[in-house]
């Protein structure tokens, strides 16, 4: 009979450990580790843009002060993870705008509208964390700092690691990004989008 309390005992002892993980992982702080994080960085509004195909080319400049002066009518420009950034939508293998050359991502899925909206957001977030399914009204372009991003639409899934770009999809796309990488994810995701409709919409994908 000790013996068998004992084993009991020996049981729950084991059993503590393993049931007290598993709270942590189902605990909110938990989630939160695998939250997938967007802060917008940079944002205007046009009338038109230029004759298309377009692409978005990205410079550094030394300083932010340098880099709006540099900036034309269809350009961005922000401090993001350390640097200063500058973007700017135009025709392919346009002159830079006195910085340092980055990348050119394009061309850029052509959108009609009234009024559109440039737009740059900083996002990324720990291995496995993802945005929910979603579409924009317009086109968007990634460019990864760190880790490697996931992109799953109906064509399938494509990734992109640090230092590569990955061009988006025509506008209403369903999508869902992800990091998918063994560390943090960070990029930088520029969007051409239509101003006068809901930036990002929920949507169903398989």
């Amino acid at each position: 009979m000790k013996l068998q309390i004992r084993s009991a005992w020996r049981a729950v002892a084991l059993a503590l450990p393993v049931c007290a993980m598993g709270l942590l992982l189902s605990s909110p702080m938990a989630a939160e580790e695998k939250k997938f994080v967007i802060k917008p960085v940079a944002e205007k509004k046009l009338k038109q843009l230029p004759a298309g195909p377009l692409y978005w080319q990205l410079e550094n400049f030394p300083t932010l002060e340098q880099a709006q002066a540099a900036a034309g009518d269809m350009s961005l420009a922000a401090k993001v993870a350390g640097k200063v950034w500058l973007f700017t939508l135009g025709p392919k293998d346009s002159p830079t705008r006195g910085g340092s050359n980055v990348v050119q991502i394009g061309p850029v899925a052509p959108i009609t509208a009234p009024e559109y909206l440039l737009r740059i957001n900083h996002a990324g977030g720990p291995p496995g964390a993802k945005t929910g399914a979603h579409s924009h009204p317009g086109s968007e372009a990634f460019y990864v700092l760190a880790g490697r991003l996931g992109q799953k639409t109906p064509r399938g899934i494509t990734h992109a690691e640090a230092g590569h770009s990955m061009n988006g999809h025509g506008a209403g796309t369903p999508m869902v990004v992800f990091s998918s990488g063994t560390t943090d994810l960070d990029q930088l995701v520029m969007f051409v989008v239509d101003a006068s409709k809901p930036f990002s919409t929920p949507a169903k994908l398989e």
